[in-house]
């Protein structure tokens, strides 16, 4: 076998496209949070893929959209970032979409690379052939990539050859991490997230955009974990939807919660919420910190 090869790979695409999906499904364990709702990821995440060939190091980006506050302003400035340290770019797009304003930026940005730009098209399980020939032909007409890869994230279908055509354009070098290690985010954001994945998927549309969750302490004690992890919501009126009556919405992101972060943790869990307001919060500049949105660190 020839020389390893080493490189990251930039994941970016419109909201909801299936970008954290595929990156979980490639490294093999949620390393990323996934909702049907829009802008679900906030800040690149790190997934590592190793095997006998080399590593893949995916930077997992908040979705492209317009962006209506100050942590949407982070979100597309931690997208558009990563461009700078990719040795590769997934573009990953729907057969469902058309070429809209933000297709025709992402185009834009992507034309001044010049790195390989790889066109994805997901959930190919709901198209026809033809429609899908179709529409390859339309994205190709607007710029020339490098290789086109139909897959179903969800699914898996074609996955493994979309991992082999990353590794086709990849540099040679040595890994950047060990060989075990699968992302590089502290295991408490990743509870952090896992918390607020569950408390989307429990709670209403009004509720999500305005959601932040931060844990407070985490201690290994009598053979389990001791969580506190408070989550953030805008408005009063959302405090109380998010508890629930009686404290049933509350008890029940906390049920849902726990065993992925005991699976997580490889141990048993003590996990207790509390919920808190601050209001405005993707508005302020000092709460977007205290969140760890800071642009200075992009």
């Amino acid at each position: 076998m020839g020389e390893k090869k080493s490189g990251f790979v930039g994941v970016i695409g419109k909201a909801n496209v299936g970008k954290s999906t595929l990156v979980n499904k490639i490294v093999g364990q949620k390393i990323a949070i996934t909702s049907p709702k829009p802008q679900t990821t906030r800040k690149k995440a790190r997934a590592v893929f190793t095997d006998e060939r080399g590593q893949i190091v995916f930077l997992d980006t908040p979705g492209i959209h317009k962006s209506r506050s100050k942590l949407g302003d982070y979100m597309m400035s931690s997208a558009w970032s990563t461009f700078a340290d990719a040795d590769v770019v997934l573009w990953l797009v729907e057969p469902s979409d058309v070429f809209t304003d933000t297709e025709e930026l992402i185009c834009t940005k992507l034309g001044t690379l010049e790195c390989p730009v790889i066109l994805v098209i997901n959930k190919i399980d709901t198209v026809s052939r033809d429609k899908l020939l179709e529409f390859i032909s339309s994205y190709s007409a607007h710029m020339d990539f490098k290789e086109v890869v139909p897959i179903s994230a969800l699914k898996g279908k074609n996955v493994e050859e979309l991992v082999n055509t990353v590794f086709e354009y990849l540099p040679e070098g040595e890994p950047f991490y060990d060989e075990d290690t699968v992302t590089d985010q502290p295991v408490k954001q990743i509870v952090a997230e896992i918390i607020r994945e569950k408390s989307l998927m429990c709670l209403g549309e009004e509720v999500p955009h305005g959601l932040a969750v931060a844990v407070d302490s985490m201690k290994y004690e009598g053979n389990m974990y001791n969580i506190d992890a408070t989550i953030y919501c805008e408005k009063d009126s959302h405090k109380g939807m998010i508890i629930g009556k009686g404290g049933s919405k509350l008890k029940e992101i906390g049920t849902k919660a726990r065993p992925e972060i005991e699976e997580l943790c490889e141990s048993k869990v003590f996990l207790k919420l509390w919920v808190k307001v601050k209001k405005d919060w993707r508005d302020s500049d000092i709460q977007l910190k205290n969140f760890g949105f800071d642009k200075s660190q992009l």
